[in-house]
């Protein structure tokens, strides 16, 4: 843990948004020449405009048009004006769909990589809230970032005019500049707090809902509603405190230096009104009238640099929490400068890898423990050959489910190594993919689309049909309302346990991979259908298979049977030889599945 805090802060705040600055740099500068410095420097034109009109009318000064050709300016001003607001909200807009989508796409492409089992460092819940609060907040403050550009020609050019007027006024309009820099500087640790903890309330909420919707049924039949309704009240409770504390500071900031920009405002209305009355210099109507839009204007602008150097440290918060998705990668990863496409067609998908066909798998000293335990499997060699059927068995918490997990790399190893035809395997979660394998663990994820959706996931038309009958699926099919078309709804819940697992099973099928791994897949199925899948998971020559498995008709089937207990490997062989020698096989044979002492059942 400690080396993902050490990498998330090897980059300022400001060293990720330059980055995503020059993603798309002709965007994200047309976006703030647009929204951030035209959208501050059009306001002082018609007040240009106003001092002359005024002066003419008052004898202060000549016109050098008349009212009509004043009018006319206006409208041109008012108008240039429009289309500069058109084009801001078209291109920042723009931006925040490019760099959104990069972001995403640079947290998915992490996540995607790493083993299966421990994809995410935090719950699907937070890790939602994430990708949606966070990174919205990266283009969010992008795009300002060239506010203080437009804020400092504004004040440049507003200053000149009206110290040019009297310079008392300079002074004044200063002050409240300097205020806001130093009250903001001052609550940037807070400001940081209330943010984390905002967003940490949000995301447990999020997860809470995630979880719940997700175990319905288990809720009904404990009957727990009204406990689990008083529990969400409780997180949303702490979410609204959260929030409201983040809101109102937030808010109190952005008040406290809009204020005190008034107050510069008003001493500078004396200034004004004593020249006026006889004091310093000339002081005329449009003057009058240049400085007072001026300041007004100023005093917004002021206001918004204050917002700017909150939204600079909230930015800081949100990056925090990204690189956490991303545990000990580089801080380049979330925000490298990868294609996206949100415009044309898409890219067609690559063409499915080939693979060398499988001889011999073997695996010598597999390691792996849960952290903080003694539990998980030691020193695990085994080999596979090509056209094998082997089954590994053993009492619940014994390691089966632990020992495919580690092989495939969907858990990181600890230790020992894996060789494919004599070839070292150095990525297991990279390699262990069609074509080479395809795996099903013991509860198999659908999704809410249809049943040909699942099977094929993104694959183009293949032979479908063998993949169902291959699966024992083809009778089940003709009772579904829409065939194959017919929607499973969330993670499957219209088909049956046993109908879910042989969807899983024709989703491996269609793949054709050397390796199918099993990992329980009869758990739900009756006899006669578990062994038709197995002849018929055999029916292609050279089929290599690879079951977790305690039913007796696996146990026939199979070439080769391995024993766990405790995480290692107690006796291997044929069936006949282990129900001779292995006292922890003939308890495993006669249906004895008790979790040994001092074991945890298995995930």
């Amino acid at each position: 843990m400690s080396t993902t805090t050490d990498r998330t802060h090897e980059w300022p705040t400001w060293r990720y948004v330059f980055h995503l600055a020059r993603y798309k740099l002709w965007l994200y500068l047309a976006s703030g020449f647009f929204a951030s410095i035209m959208f501050y420097v059009f306001p002082l034109i018609p007040a240009l405009i106003v001092r002359r009109l005024l002066d003419g009318l008052t004898g202060g000064a000549l016109l050098a048009v008349d009212v009509w050709g004043l009018v006319t300016l206006f409208v041109v001003v008012w108008f240039g004006r429009f289309l500069f607001i058109l084009f801001a909200v078209l291109t920042e807009g723009s931006l925040h769909n490019v760099i959104n989508t990069l972001l995403r796409r640079n947290l998915l492409n992490f996540v995607l990589q790493q083993p299966g089992a421990r994809a995410l460092p935090h719950s699907p819940g937070e890790a939602i809230s994430r990708f949606r609060e966070d990174v919205e907040n990266m283009p969010a403050f992008l795009s300002w970032t060239l506010d203080p550009v437009g804020q400092a020609v504004v004040m440049i050019a507003g200053l000149s005019t009206l110290a040019s007027i009297n310079p008392l006024i300079t002074v004044a309009v200063v002050i409240p500049i300097l205020i806001t820099l130093a009250i903001v500087n001052n609550a940037s640790k807070r400001i940081r707090r209330y943010r984390e903890a905002a967003r940490a309330a949000a995301g447990s909420v999020t997860d809470f809902l995630g979880e719940t919707f997700g175990a319905v049924m288990a809720i009904q039949i404990a009957g727990t509603q009204e406990h689990v309704i008083r529990h969400f009240e409780q997180r949303n409770e702490i979410r609204r405190k959260t929030a409201l504390a983040d809101l109102l500071f937030s808010q109190a900031l952005e008040t406290f230096t809009f204020n005190s920009a008034n107050l510069g405002t008003g001493i500078l209305l004396l200034v004004a009104a004593s020249a006026m009355q006889g004091g310093a210099g000339v002081f005329t109507v449009g003057d009058f009238s240049l400085f007072v839009s001026y300041l007004g204007w100023l005093t917004v602008v002021t206001s918004m640099f204050g917002s700017y150097l909150i939204r600079y440290r909230q930015t800081g918060v949100s990056i925090k929490r990204l690189m956490e998705l991303m545990p000990g990668a580089a801080p380049e990863r979330l925000v490298a400068h990868n294609p996206i496409h949100l415009t044309g067609d898409l890219p067609p998908l690559p063409q499915p890898a080939t693979a060398e066909p499988l001889q011999r798998l073997r695996v010598r000293g597999l390691t792996y423990v849960y952290p903080g335990s003694e539990h998980g499997v030691h020193d695990i060699s085994l080999d596979i050959r090509k056209g094998s059927f082997t089954v590994i068995t053993g009492r619940i918490g014994s390691g089966k489910s632990t020992l495919l997990r580690a092989l495939l790399g969907l858990l990181p190893a600890d230790g020992g190594e894996v060789t494919w035809n004599d070839n070292l395997v150095d990525n297991a979660a990279a390699f262990f993919t069609p074509p080479h394998s395809a795996y099903t663990p013991q509860s198999p994820r659908l999704f809410s689309e249809s049943l040909k959706a699942n099977i094929l996931m993104g694959l183009p038309e293949v032979d479908l049909e063998a993949a169902i009958y291959n699966a024992v699926f083809e009778r089940d099919l003709t009772e579904l309302a829409h065939g194959a078309e017919t929607l499973v709804g969330p993670r499957g819940t219209r088909l049956s346990g046993g109908q879910v697992q042989r969807t899983a099973a024709a989703r491996m099928f269609v793949r054709r991979p050397e390796l199918l791994v099993f990992d329980d897949l009869s758990s739900a199925l009756d006899v006669e259908t578990e062994r038709i899948l197995w002849e018929r998971a055999f029916v292609q020559p050279g089929q290599t298979c690879l079951v977790v498995s305690h039913r007796r008709a696996a146990l026939r089937r199979a070439g080769h049977i391995i024993v766990l207990e405790e995480g290692r490997i107690a006796a291997q062989g044929a069936l006949d030889e282990l129900l001779q020698s292995s006292a922890e096989f003939q308890r495993l044979w006669e249906g004895d599945l008790g979790t040994p002492a001092g074991a945890e059942p298995e995930e």
